[in-house]
């Protein structure tokens, strides 16, 4: 075998673009997304087992909305402050560092005495899965060629509706035996996976680039090809074409310097529009599904029942997740993103009214199975879309920032809900949730660009 000779500068992008698909970056991909699938399950957990804190501890509505945001606010503090550090430091250090955050976290709620050290604790756990987030969505995008970004992109939050599942389930056989104090134990050990990272994942060449670290880009790029050239078992990779660069810097940018970009001419109405959508879309998402369990609880069912008819709605995020794979290539971003907004708002007021009315428990879970389709396809685009809009040296500090701005949403969605819950009932908090996804649409309709076949450099300028 033989490798196509390139100009040891060669443009990373360049290099990376003109490279197939192969098992080695689905490799990768797959390390990056198995730790989110563990994150994920952390964050899934407190839907599963809010309605047992909340009858151990004797919590109100409004307690029980403050414990159900308090992991937000790590979050909130998590995303922001990893985006920053990530385009800073590198993708590889930031992302390891977020796991023992979350794994640390997670054990500490496992001990928690009282209703105030578990939020505390909460908050720490949130910090952790705030931190990841950002970094994962960096680190697919500038791995994997234009042609299957999107694709792999909404794949990889795919995995939160999976994690939901195979939490729900496992919580499901769990909670009986250990309650919920072990289930968060148990799901402080996938913090372990990090020596995976460590080993197998490289630091991203585009990032390299951009921070002015050529010789080194270089060097993992020499090692990426020869991976993908035995791979794929060819004996040249194809040829280099010219590529835009966008943004070689000679030193990495202070990270006062990488927030300004984003709201340099060039950008400034991008991030507005994802701060925006990324708000209301949290806080009617997070607002809805935190309370999913304790909700069948207040309407008459048990615990086990309650976190039963939960897992079952959340497969539906699993078709949901694919559709929306599938609808990013096929019609675009910014249609992608506002169909499934809208669809997500017509299907949470549709399940509110069930839960309101007390329906047969088949429509019930028939409304919600549509509800969480369309909840987590309108995550897949929307996550997919937003790494997207950025350069590769604020790409992480963009994303991280519209995340943790969206925590914002978060936070006050279940606290706020919480409040309103006496006043409004179900039905009325679900059309709250229902108008949130509404405005998030119409943000994108009116300032939303398309990225569908554009390269990361092509869209950056």
């Amino acid at each position: 075998m033989s490798t196509t000779k390139v100009s040891p500068f060669a443009n990373v992008s360049a290099r990376l673009e003109r490279l197939p698909m192969t098992r080695y970056q689905r490799k990768i991909f797959a390390i990056v997304a198995t730790a989110w699938l563990f994150d994920s399950m952390d964050l899934a957990a407190l839907t599963f087992v809010l309605g047992s804190i909340k009858a151990e501890f004797g919590l109100s509505a409004t307690q029980t909305g403050l414990l159900a945001s308090s992991s937000f606010v790590g979050m909130f503090l998590g995303a922001g402050v990893a985006g920053l550090l990530s385009d800073r430091f590198g993708r590889k250090p930031i992302f390891q560092i977020s796991m023992i955050i979350w794994g640390v976290g997670s054990l500490l709620c496992g001990f928690a005495t009282d209703y105030e050290s578990l939020m505390w604790y909460r908050v720490v756990l949130g910090i952790g899965m705030g931190m990841e987030l950002p970094i994962a969505l960096a680190l697919v995008s500038e791995f994997v060629p234009t042609e299957s970004r999107g694709r792999y992109s909404a794949i990889l939050e795919g995995f939160l509706p999976v994690g939901f599942v195979v939490g729900g389930t496992l919580i499901y056989f769990l909670l009986p035996a250990v309650g919920w104090r072990g289930v968060f134990i148990v799901l402080a050990v996938p913090a372990a996976f990090l020596f995976v990272i460590r080993r197998m994942v490289p630091e991203s060449p585009r990032w390299l680039e951009a921070t002015g670290n050529q010789a080194e880009a270089d060097r993992v790029m020499c090692t990426i090809e020869g991976q993908v050239l035995q791979a794929s078992g060819a004996r040249s990779l194809p040829p280099v074409a010219a590529g835009a660069n966008d943004g070689v810097l000679v030193k990495a940018a202070g990270m006062l310097e990488t927030f300004r970009e984003l709201w340099a001419p060039a950008y400034a109405k991008r991030t507005a529009m994802l701060w925006i959508v990324w708000f209301f879309t949290l806080l009617g998402y997070y607002g809805l599904t935190s309370w999913l369990g304790a909700l069948l609880q207040q309407a008459g069912y048990d615990v086990t029942k309650s976190v039963f008819y939960t897992i079952i709605i959340s497969c539906a995020g699993i078709p949901g997740f694919i559709f929306s794979a599938w609808l990013l290539d096929a019609v675009g971003r910014k249609p992608a993103s506002i169909g499934m907004l809208l669809c997500s708002a017509l299907a949470a007021y549709i399940y509110g009214q069930c839960a309101t009315h007390h329906v047969a428990v088949a429509w019930l879970i028939t409304a919600g199975l549509f509800m969480q389709f369309f909840f987590f396809g309108m995550w897949c685009v929307i996550y997919a879309y937003t790494p997207e809009l950025y350069p590769t040296r604020a790409r992480a500090t963009g994303s991280g920032i519209a995340s943790s701005v969206g925590r914002l949403g978060s936070i006050i969605g279940p606290f706020g809900l919480g409040l309103a819950l006496p006043v409004i009932g179900q039905g009325g908090v679900f059309a709250v949730g229902a108008g949130c996804f509404c405005i998030s649409a119409v943000t994108i309709l009116i300032m939303g660009i398309e990225t569908r076949g554009l390269s990361l450099e092509k869209i950056s300028h």
